[in-house]
């Protein structure tokens, strides 16, 4: 029986993405920061742990996904960089931001539907 990917994990794998665009986030913090001041370096050293927690959990999600799939779901990174604009840094959002989202959202649908992990590991 094929054992289709759920929903629980591509909510996984997006947690794991938005765990990801957190680091850009410290980065931008650290930017505002006087050069080599104690928030400079706490938030570099939070962006640097941020990316290794993620390359520690990204490894496991690409042993649950073809590597296509998942980087194409990475492509949602545009998403929660746009959710953590307007969340944290208070920008405001153009209708070009909203459109160019919703066709990155349409097409990591169409790459993940329908597919199941038999599917993924005969296309290699």
């Amino acid at each position: 029986m094929k054992k289709k990917i759920t929903i629980k994990d591509i909510l996984v794998l997006q947690i794991v993405i938005a765990i990801y665009t957190l680091s850009t986030v410290m980065a931008k913090q650290a930017s505002g920061q006087p050069l080599f001041s104690v928030g400079f370096f706490c938030f570099y050293g939070a962006e640097l742990l941020i990316l290794g927690i993620y390359a520690l959990l990204w490894q496991q999600m690409i042993k649950k996904f073809e590597l296509s799939v998942a980087y194409t779901n990475r492509a949602m990174a545009l998403l929660w960089s746009l959710i953590w604009a307007v969340v944290i840094f208070k920008d405001n959002i153009t209708v070009k931001n909203v459109i160019g989202v919703a066709l990155v959202i349409a097409g990591t649908i169409i790459v993940n539907g329908g597919r199941t992990e038999e599917d993924l590991t005969s296309e290699n």
